[in-house]
């Protein structure tokens, strides 16, 4: 049995930044809260992911702008090492005081070691130096342990010792010939990063016929012959059978399913993660090991009794994007303390409705790819009466200001029964802030004809906004 002094409200497990939200939300809440890390707190996202690569993608976007305006010279390559330290100063050089000190600020208890349930409302926690430590949760334990790179059960490719998202973003040599497996975001992304920083060879190999997939057609294509434009040798239909490296160290030999090889220095897997809930302890509390751990609504864990577990996160398998899991954990910590204090539950505030409405995501490969909500592809199996509008986001005023050989493509999804947008799409250069407005249009389920009265600024590149509702017929 735990100690009086180790009991808590909540126990959260996980201090990535969707842990460390739905602590801060419980504390508000008037909860005390124990937040268990075994790694750096802030988590992957900010040390190895959405941080660290956004860091090593703008100097490429800065790059791609100044050379497209007349007028301005481009300055020669990319200085790499100035990159690089940049990039460390992103992200502390890998330290995570700032992120212990802020979850003591809330005020909340950090414990540092791998936390796993150990039986309902307890946790223990394997300290560095070996020790345990037991926590008890009065209320609820939320589990926030997010995901890990996956890597494929390829012949040779784990004895490879291949690259990740995590090395990748955190490389301190560019290798000069790379080979990336994957079609997704983590491949895009970091294919163009590290070509444009010195991986003068560099070779994408796709299993299938397209580029991100989960995306609109067209995203992959311009994505596609943006690689090609810059260099980058991608080839789709290529699945990879085999992978050698007979040094540690040395070069890699990657094979594929046409007979070809790549050799190269390095050899990045982009292909997908595998959820971070091995040896958490799920079985202790009935549920399957290896996951995902399902929830209602207001992120409670659907199959344990008494409803004190909650998952947010990857670990529920709703979304792998971090803003929507950090959204996920403003509703559980929320709730939490709601229920926590016999108060009503109820609200709008207090269910997800955003991961099956309208979840946003921007690829910032070059062209940036900013899309929310459904394809038209989803809208169709999802059984809607479908409508769509696509426009040339290069033949806007505002666009023809942003300098030559400026474009791209924008599409609307609309369920025309009730002519509300389901899905948006907009793939050129500099996207990544025209998302917010489409993510409101379509969570908020705006009707068009009110949409219509939006009107946007001249000449800014917002107005294909009006071109897609023109070429809709309004």
């Amino acid at each position: 049995m735990a100690n009086k002094d180790d009991a808590f409200d909540v126990v959260v497990i996980g201090a990535g930044p969707v842990g460390i939200i739905a602590a801060a939300r419980a504390v508000r809440g008037g909860l005390t809260t124990a937040v268990v890390e075994e790694r750096l707190a802030g988590g992957e996202c900010e040390y190895y992911a959405c941080v660290p690569s956004k860091a090593l993608l703008w100097p490429m976007e800065l790059a791609a702008e100044v050379e497209r305006m007349p007028g301005l010279e481009p300055r020669g390559p990319i200085d790499a090492a100035a990159v690089l330290a940049h990039r460390d100063q992103t992200v502390s050089h890998l330290d995570d005081g700032h992120n212990v000190n802020l979850i003591e600020k809330f005020p909340a208890t950090f414990v540092r070691g791998h936390g796993r349930l150990a039986g309902p409302l307890r946790a223990e926690v394997t300290t560095p130096d070996g020790g345990t430590r037991g926590l008890r949760a009065r209320h609820a334990v939320v589990i926030a342990t997010g995901s890990s790179p996956a890597i494929p059960d390829i012949p040779g490719l784990a004895e490879a010792r291949p690259w990740t998202n995590r090395e990748a973003t955190s490389v301190q040599r560019v290798p000069k010939r790379l080979v990336v497996i994957g079609a997704g975001p983590v491949a895009c992304e970091m294919s163009q990063a590290l070509h444009s920083l010195g991986a003068q060879e560099t070779t994408v190999l796709v299993r299938g016929e397209r580029l991100l997939t989960r995306a609109e057609p067209f995203a992959g294509e311009l994505v596609a012959r943006s690689f090609r434009e810059t260099g980058i040798d991608v080839r789709f239909g290529r699945p990879v059978t085999r992978v050698e490296r007979p040094v540690p160290g040395g070069p890699v030999t990657v094979h594929t399913g046409d007979g070809g090889r790549v050799e190269a220095d390095e050899v990045l897997v982009g292909t997908g993660r595998r959820l971070a809930v091995y040896d958490i302890g799920l079985d202790t509390v009935g549920l399957r090991p290896d996951g995902p751990i399902e929830v209602d609504a207001s992120m409670r864990a659907a199959a344990v009794g008494d409803g004190w577990l909650y998952a947010v996160g990857d670990v529920n398998g709703r979304n792998q994007l971090t803003h929507m899991g950090k959204y996920q954990a403003r509703v559980c910590g929320d709730v939490i303390a709601a229920r926590a204090k016999g108060a009503p539950d109820d609200a709008p505030g207090l269910r997800d409705t955003a991961d099956d409405r309208g979840a946003p995501q921007v690829v910032f490969t070059e062209p940036q790819v900013s899309m929310v909500g459904r394809t038209e592809a989803r809208a169709r199996v999802d059984g809607f009466t479908v409508r769509t509008a696509e426009y040339d986001i290069g033949a806007v005023e505002g666009a023809v200001v942003r300098g030559v050989g400026y474009t791209g493509r924008a599409k609307l999804v609309v369920d025309e029964d009730r002519r509300v947008l389901l899905g948006a799409t907009f793939v050129a250069p500099d996207m990544a802030d025209m998302l917010h407005s489409a993510t409101i249009a379509v969570n908020a389920e705006v009707p068009l004809d009110r949409l219509w009265h939006a009107v946007p600024p001249f000449p800014t590149v917002s107005e294909v906004w009006l071109s897609l509702l023109e070429e809709y017929g309004l």
